[in-house]
This record gives C-alpha cells, structure tokens and sequence, in this order.
C-alpha cells in the first residue's frame, strides 16, 4: 500500500513571506466566490430567460397574427387535446329521419291535356298519400281543370293514373286517389292547434314542378294569416293560415307542411312575390273535416248562407261611410254576373239585401279575427240560426236555416 510522505511545517521567517501567504488565501476566496456568482447568476439568467421568452413568444405571435404573419407552435405535451368529433344536433338528426320516414309518401301530380289532338303536360303540383288505398290531399288550384288528366308519380319514379274525388268549394283542398292503390303508406296528420311561432317545420314539394322531394326547412313565422292569392285565373281569399320561412316555389302547392315529428301540420298553399321565403299553408286540422267526409259521405260539403260579402275595417268605414267598424257587407262583385245574393239560397229565402252589413251571427261578433266564413263552418246545412244585420243604420234580427254547398 502506497503511503503519501508526511509534509513538514514551514516555518516562516520574515513578514514578508507571510504577506504573500495570506494574500493567496484572500485571492483563492475571491476567485471561488466569482465562480459561484457565475454559476448562480446563470441558472437565474436562463430560468429568466426561459420565462420571458415564452411570454415575448406568446405576445409576438399575438402581435404578429394580426399581419397574417404566422409563428410556429409551441407544443407542451401536457396541455396536448385531440379534437372530439362533434354529432349532428339533435335537431339535424329529426330533420333526416323525418324526411327519410315521409318521402315516400309525398307524390307529385302531373297534369295532362289533350291539345291539337296531342297530350301534353299543362300543369302540375304536389300530393301526399292520406290512405293505404291511395287517397292524396292536395290544393283545389292543382286539380281545378275539370278537362284535365291527372297522373300521380312517386318518389321511386313509379307513375299511376288518378282521379278526382271531391274538391272543397271554399277551401283550397282536394282529395285525389290512385287508380287501384293498395298497401300504400299514409302520413301521419298531427294537431295544428298547438302550433307555436318560431317552430322548426319542414316542407316538402315537387319545386317548380321539376325537382321531386325538395326539402327546405323553416320555423312557423305567423300563425292566423290571411291572404289574397291569384293565379290561373282565379282569385280567393285564405284565411287562418300558417306562415312559415321554409322556402314555397310553384309545384309545391299541395305538399305536407311538417313538424320534427314528420306529422303533417299544413298543406302548403301559396308563397309571396313581393318576398323571399314567405310561404302559407291551409292548417291539417281544417283538412280533417273533408277526409272525413269524403270517406263516409263522398264528397265535401258546406252549410250555405249565399251571400257575397267584405270583412268591415276602418278604411273600409271611411270610404262607404259606414256607422260601424266591424261586421260583414254585402256586396255584389266586380265583374257582371256577380249579384250580391246567391239566387235561391238560404240568404235570399231570409230576405236579405245588398247593403247590409252582418253584424252577429247566432250571437257571434263578425270581426277580421272571426270571420264570417270562419263562424258558419261551426254548422250544419239545415241548422237554424239567427242574424243580427244592419240595414239603413237601423239593426234587425233574421232567422235562417243554412242551405248546402258542395262542388
């Protein structure tokens, strides 16, 4: 085993030899102590350092995005997140089912006529299937010409000829049905007296008479509308109507106005011109009332009064110098022809004249809100009633039994 020698104390003799030795062990202290003083100040300069710039970092690229100008990503694997995958919204979701489940039920109808002895198509709309046998409810204007031919074509591009069964005479409904139809599947027709504005509906239609089963989809905007619509000729007005957002075009008329469910709540009947996406549909429960009758009776029938009639405003007041803002005058109409009181109806067997302004009916206040029209289809024909009008400023009671009005 190696021994390390012994060193010998040095003695030292002069003062000067113990100045330079005590100068050496104050040097060697100072030069440990800048030694440490580096290391220190180095581990503190680059953890400042590491702070500071992330923050000069984060702040740059703030700075610097606003020019389009992009740094790269600091990625720290702690704070890493894969993206989830984001569903379809519940409502998206109701909107494809419902669609799915109901259009194969929604028919378009093509109109046909023989014209310089060839048969060419005139016209056309859209139809929903109401019975396994084949029964369609559509608009009145779809199948108004009586000459026509009418043919229904499926979603699946099977074409089946169709006949015309009844057609409301004050609506615009009516009910077609295919020609030997069999184990078809009917819609299902929900409650359009819940409706609320702002739901989410669907409408579906053969859109410009072209393209089959076009979707769009809406919220119920106004609800009790009433509007004057034209076209083909014809003029009439609709009342207690559904608006809606969802987009209406010409070859929808007819088709199924629906909710989330894919229950039926409309039949949409007419769009404005003067807007974008403002549409209307004829309420599904007005149309129950002619399923029905159609089935047990064969056709649609009305209790009748006969008379042609406005609905009194103050504008209305104004111009006639009438005593009363509300009501219903009778009025012949614009074209010759147009009398005032159907001849032989319920109206003219009770004596009522031109002029006079309805004021009650069975002791229900005419107003815009409630209509005349809206009033008697509470009734059967035969039901006896009272008036209240009145003529020359003088009021009257008139008692008369409905008549019947069918096609």
């Amino acid at each position: 085993m190696y021994q390390l020698p012994k060193f010998k104390t040095l003695k030292l003799k002069s003062p000067t030899k113990m100045l330079f030795l005590k100068r050496g062990i104050f040097w060697k202290k100072r030069i440990f102590t800048g030694i440490a003083i580096i290391i220190i100040s180095s581990f503190f300069g680059f953890l400042a350092g590491a702070i500071s710039g992330g923050y000069f970092y984060l702040y740059a690229r703030d700075y610097l995005s606003q020019g389009r100008i992009n740094l790269p990503q600091i990625i720290e694997k702690q704070k890493i997140v894969e993206k989830e995958y984001i569903p379809q919204t519940t409502q998206e979701e109701k909107v494809i089912k419902a669609v799915e489940e109901v259009s194969p039920s929604v028919v378009s109808i093509i109109v046909t006529k023989d014209i310089f002895f060839q048969k060419k198509r005139v016209g056309g709309g859209t139809g929903f299937i109401i019975s396994s046998d084949g029964m369609i409810l559509t608009n009145k204007h779809v199948v108004l010409d009586k000459e026509a031919e009418y043919s229904i074509l499926t979603n699946n591009g099977e074409s089946f000829p169709a006949k015309v069964l009844a057609r409301d005479p004050i609506k615009d409904l009516a009910i077609i049905k295919i020609e030997n139809g069999n184990n078809l599947k009917p819609l299902n027709l929900g409650n359009s007296d819940n409706l609320q504005i702002g739901q989410t509906v669907i409408a579906i239609g053969n859109a410009l008479g072209e393209f089959q089963n076009t979707v769009s989809v809406g919220v119920v905007s106004g609800l009790k509308r009433t509007v004057t619509a034209s076209g083909g000729g014809i003029t009439e007005l609709l009342e207690n109507l559904i608006q809606s957002d969802a987009a209406i075009n010409k070859g929808n008329s007819g088709g199924p106005l629906l909710n989330l469910r894919g229950e039926v709540i409309g039949v949409n009947v007419a769009m404005s011109q003067a807007a974008e996406n403002i549409g209307f549909a004829i309420p599904i429960n007005e149309a129950k009332r002619d399923i029905e009758q159609v089935r047990t009776l064969g056709k649609i029938v009305y209790p009748f009064l006969g008379v042609r009639y406005v609905l009194i405003t103050k504008d209305i007041k104004q111009e006639n110098n009438l005593s009363v803002d509300y009501g219903a005058l009778i009025v012949r109409g614009d074209e010759s022809g147009e009398s005032a009181i159907t001849p032989g109806s319920a109206a003219e067997t009770a004596g009522l004249q031109e002029g006079d302004i309805i004021l009650e009916f069975n002791q229900e206040k005419i107003t815009l809100e409630n209509s005349l029209a809206k009033i008697i289809q509470k009734y059967n024909p035969g039901d006896k009633i009272v008036l209240k009008i009145l003529r020359k400023n003088k009021e009257k009671i008139v008692s008369v039994v409905l008549g019947e009005r069918s096609e």
